[in-house]
């Protein structure tokens, strides 16, 4: 079942995301729903605020009013998450919860998804996808933090970098 799991968006009252995430939190611990709602998340951004006093770094919400749940939707979880106290309601169309899209979850930054990295920079690459599609190149810089390689790519006599996606491109055996 953990595997129909999907990313929802619950809509709570401003400045009770954290209540209801710890109320979901504790009706599944007492529950035992483990299985079926799996992570409860609230989208955090650091930021560097300036004051009187110097710069101050802190943690603010991404989307204030809104709560992620990864869950298997069913008529118990989808109870429980809609009559927690401070929750309005699920992200959809009428009482129907519309889940997050894959691109949605990895643009959020919500669940981390690793690329392993067979080349190293100095290394002869061939990329595999996109508009540049088997051109040859040399790896110039490797940004891990961003999923992005640079790739110094010969075209027309010139050598020009490219940037691209850490999966858009293999090594050259």
């Amino acid at each position: 079942m953990a595997e129909s799991a999907k990313w929802y968006v619950v809509h709570t009252y401003s400045g009770y995301e954290n209540t209801v995430a710890a109320s979901i939190e504790k009706a599944v611990e007492n529950r035992g729903l483990r299985d079926l709602i799996q992570e409860v998340s609230i989208p955090l951004e650091t930021v560097t605020e300036i004051t009187d006093n110097g710069p101050k770094t802190v943690e603010r919400k991404v989307f204030p009013g809104y709560v992620l749940v990864k869950m298997v939707m069913t008529d118990e979880t989808w109870h429980l998450v809609r009559n927690v106290r401070g929750a309005t309601g699920f992200v959809g169309s009428g009482n129907k919860a519309i889940p997050l899209t894959d691109d949605e979850i990895a643009a959020l930054g919500v669940e981390k998804r690793e690329v392993v990295v067979g080349y190293q920079v100095g290394d002869n690459v061939k990329i595999t996808d996109g508009a540049l599609e088997s051109f040859l190149g040399t790896v110039e810089e490797i940004d891990l933090d961003h999923s992005k390689v640079r790739v110094v790519v010969s075209m027309f006599g010139r050598e020009t970098p490219v940037e691209l996606e850490l999966d858009q491109v293999e090594p050259v055996e």
